[in-house]
């Protein structure tokens, strides 16, 4: 309990810092429009030349780390065995199908622009399941070295702002190619990457379009945990004794499952429930404020555009995939 408290008391300063920031970018998100992930690595980088001062590096790692699986952990209250029936097996296996198509192919065309194979797994599965959550929670399981933060940023910036672009652009693609409203939804939910833009780009059509595609997008973001554990495994096979030991399931992962099963069956009182749902964006967004401190604009440019193009091949691959597979079910 005592070391509890002490590491709390060192880590306040650093933790009060991400946290202001994450405020910061809440207030200009909510007035200006825009995304809060991208704000909060942008405002963070700004802060960077506080990684120098000892007092608050603890208590930025301890945000990067612990607070991110805090956030990973409760995105399963957003999430209902009964909500993901209620769509059919052919459009649930259709959203599992293009997960893992993603991954996998992602990966290969990672690998053939010469990223290494943990960067081309984190931005596969970053574009895969659920954007920034998804390449946070990656990170958290794959082996530590010198470049791992700056990949990690780096693929949260470029996923956030593919969505962005991906939440003005799909809706207008959808109108084009004549979807209906729940077509329209599946495509939506499956495609782009952060749940704000599924949200924004689904409720621009309908709220029909809305509803489902929001419900689609949380399939995908159940897929996390069979895709993290299976990552977990990779690399722990394929590690070598100098590297950081990779967790085959980390915490933060069954708390996951356990938070999905008990919202399931109904025993989380309503009041909690509204109460925890936010807490989880306000841990991701202080978590991501606190990369965002750790990572020099100078770290993010000596990468290059190769990393970024992937990412475009990667969401261009996705939307091709989903669209071939509704014209086999629709």
């Amino acid at each position: 309990m005592t070391r509890t408290i002490d590491t709390l008391r060192d880590a306040m300063p650093g933790l009060l810092l991400s946290a202001t920031i994450a405020l910061a970018v809440r207030f200009v998100s909510d007035r200006l429009g825009g995304p809060a992930m991208l704000y909060a690595l942008l405002f963070g980088m700004a802060f960077n030349f506080l990684t120098e001062d000892e007092r608050f590096a603890s208590g930025i790692r301890f945000a990067s780390r612990n607070i991110l699986r805090i956030g990973v952990a409760l995105l399963g209250l957003r999430i209902t065995t009964g909500e993901v029936m209620e769509l059919g097996w052919p459009v649930v296996a259709l959203i599992v199908a293009s997960v893992v198509a993603t991954v996998l192919i992602g990966s290969l065309i990672g690998r053939a622009f010469g990223l290494k194979g943990d960067q081309s797994i984190l931005s596969a599965g970053a574009v895969a399941i659920c954007g920034a959550s998804a390449a946070l929670a990656i990170a958290s399981v794959l082996p530590s070295h010198k470049d791992h933060e700056r990949n990690t940023i780096l693929t949260v910036a470029g996923v956030t702002a593919l969505s962005t672009i991906a939440m003005v652009v799909y809706p207008v693609l959808v109108t084009y190619i004549h979807y209906d409203n729940a077509t329209a939804g599946i495509f939506l939910g499956a495609t782009i990457h952060d749940v704000a833009q599924v949200v924004g780009a689904g409720y621009m059509i309908s709220d029909e379009t809305g509803e489902i595609s929001t419900l689609v997008k949380l399939i995908r973001v159940a897929c996390l945990v069979p895709v993290v554990v299976a990552i977990s495994l990779a690399m722990r096979r394929g590690r070598s004794p100098k590297s950081g030991n990779v967790p085959l399931l980390p915490g933060f992962l069954v708390a996951f499952i356990a938070l999905v099963i008990v919202n399931s069956l109904g025993w989380i009182p309503a009041e909690a429930h509204a109460m925890l749902t936010p807490v989880s964006s306000w841990c991701l967004l202080t978590a991501v404020a606190a990369l965002g401190v750790k990572t020099s604009l100078k770290a993010l440019a000596d990468v290059g555009p190769a990393p970024i193009g992937v990412m475009v091949l990667q969401t261009a691959f996705l939307a091709v995939f989903v669209i071939g597979g509704l014209m086999l079910i629709r």
